[in-house]
């Protein structure tokens, strides 16, 4: 509980089950502390998602303006839920959204928690105290015409929407550090290498180019699955018939709702559908995932290429951020992608929640979109967290010895390759063996065996050209 809530001084509420002691301070009410007394399952609480609390706010906002432009709720009310919706979305009361966000009952306990919250808040601004419902009342007010079945999924499909904002913003930022390092690196020649063994020469700047490519096509792919969030179900009611709701509502609320939050917020065509169907953050966790394991492969090559100094690839080198080792001198370890990769490992474990949670619906309800919100939210900030930390404090101070790079170019037997079309494969086979087994040069060999003039030789095994590198 909250420690503003110290006064020890309580008022009474009532629900089905019975009567319970509610601190006077509080701007929930009963129903919320049931479910807070049922639900201590992660040590977190709705408060740590501000976007999901908005959008609550937004979803009831908009349902009083709709409820009063069709005469179902006065003005003096309208107005108070309105203003108090309005303070909420900016901000205000979020410390007592207080419940864990994994929750039995398919949201019921949070819708009730902000209509309990809107509510008292209302009931202040219209000049009662808190717990006064027979003035202003969470469920014939606030909730009003809805359902938790279609005010919870839709503020979900805001909240969702909005806290993907940052990540694309995130993996601009990435992104942008990878271009940067492929600017700066871009006439650094290194060998590139499949299954681990040398390949052909490529430059570093061509390394640090695809990831930035990469990167560019899972953001666009992040940036189209948010289409699907934005059909909304707002006047379905409690299984998508519209029960108890007027002629008109979906529609007016899904106006005011586009007003409200700037989004291109539509009514799904089928309600019915749209209640039971969570199939769009299943899309949208899998997005994730990729992204997830994209990034999370971005890091498994730059741990590779940075390991050494002396034993390793070496081809990078990270900046040092914290001594690696509590027992070997000097060490320093890839902590920051090694951070990533786990986020990425917790992203997967979060799609296969949302993959299960999704499949487990029955009927016309799916009671598992908690779950599902609660996954999904976490690896959006995680995801966020951790494009910027690796674009930060990794990827910005990369730095490269371009002169020991050629020279693993110039005595690599990857080169011969280049030689394959003059040679024959033949010939350049046994010039790749003897080369291996002697540690001699490539180009020495071919020298020695008149295979090809100097001139001819340097042409071919140009580093330079052989990366197709432009002027």
């Amino acid at each position: 509980m909250p420690e503003t809530l110290l006064s020890g001084e309580t008022r009474s509420e009532h629900d089905l089950i019975g009567d319970l002691d509610i601190p006077v301070e509080a701007y929930w009410g009963v129903h919320t502390l049931r479910a807070k007394n049922n639900f201590d399952i992660t040590g977190a609480t709705l408060a740590g998602n501000p976007h999901l609390i908005r959008a609550l706010a937004r979803v009831k906002q908009a349902a009083a303006r709709a409820n009063h432009e069709l005469g179902l709720l006065d003005a003096d009310r309208a107005r108070a839920i309105d203003q108090a919706c309005e303070s909420i979305a900016q901000g205000s009361l979020h410390d007592q959204f207080i419940l864990d966000p994994i929750q039995g009952g398919a949201g019921t306990s949070t819708n009730m928690n902000a209509n309990e919250v809107i509510a008292n808040l209302a009931l202040e601004i219209l000049g009662h105290e808190k717990g006064e419902y027979q003035y202003l009342h969470p469920n014939d007010h606030v909730n009003l015409s809805q359902s938790t079945n279609d005010a919870y999924p839709t503020a979900v499909n805001i909240a969702t929407h909005f806290a993907t904002q940052p990540l694309l913003a995130a993996i601009e930022v990435l992104q942008a550090s990878c271009n940067a390092k492929a600017d700066q690196f871009r006439t650094v020649v290194k060998m590139g290498r499949t299954q681990l063994q040398d390949a052909v020469p490529m430059t570093v700047g061509q390394e640090f180019r695809g990831w930035a490519v990469t990167l560019g096509e899972d953001r666009a792919r992040l940036a189209e699955s948010l289409s699907l969030v934005t059909e909304i179900n707002l006047g379905a009611t409690a299984i998508g018939t519209g029960l108890n709701a007027p002629a008109g509502y979906a529609e007016a609320a899904c106006r005011h709702l586009r007003e409200l939050t700037g989004l291109p917020l539509t009514t799904s065509p089928d309600l019915i559908e749209a209640t039971s169907d969570v199939g769009a953050f299943v899309h949208l966790s899998g997005v994730l995932k990729r992204v997830a394991l994209k990034i999370s492969k971005i890091c498994n090559d730059l741990r590779l290429l940075s390991s050494g100094p002396r034993a390793g690839l070496n081809d990078i080198q990270l900046p040092a951020v914290q001594s690696g080792s509590s027992i070997m001198p000097g060490k320093v370890n890839p902590v920051i992608p090694e951070v990533v990769n786990q986020i990425a490992y917790q992203v997967v474990g979060h799609d296969l929640t949302v993959t299960m949670a999704a499949e487990g619906g029955q009927l016309q309800l799916n009671a598992f979109e908690p779950v599902i919100a609660h996954s999904i939210g976490l690896s959006l900030k995680h995801l966020t967290n951790g494009c910027l930390t690796l674009a930060e404090k990794c990827i910005d101070g990369i730095t490269v010895d371009e002169q020991a790079l050629r020279r693993e170019v110039e005595n690599s037997i990857g080169l011969v390759t280049a030689l394959n079309p003059r040679l024959g494969y033949a010939a350049s086979t046994s010039v790749a063996l003897e080369a291996l087994h002697t540690g001699r040069g490539v180009a020495e060999l071919v020298l020695e065996r008149g295979l090809l003039s100097a001139q001819d030789l340097n042409e071919l095994l140009s580093p330079e050209r052989l990366a197709n590198l432009s002027d």
